[in-house]
């Protein structure tokens, strides 16, 4: 697992919260907070989860 510097998470009421962060190479890593070894980089992938999980309404404190 890379070396990955986290933000505090975004958080909101009855929503999962979020964390963002970057690693010493200025990649890009998302992750539900408490779950950082479970996270997502910055790819096609990783944007298609986000853009679900915010139409599901778990991450609506994001918009």
């Amino acid at each position: 697992m890379p070396d990955i510097t986290w933000e505090e998470p975004f958080s909101a009421e009855s929503s999962n919260c979020f964390r963002l962060g970057t690693d010493a190479n200025g990649n890009a890593y998302i992750a539900v907070a408490g779950q950082e070894e479970t996270y997502l980089t910055d790819t096609r992938e990783a944007l298609h989860t986000l853009i679900r999980d915010i139409k599901a309404g778990k991450a609506d404190h994001l918009l």
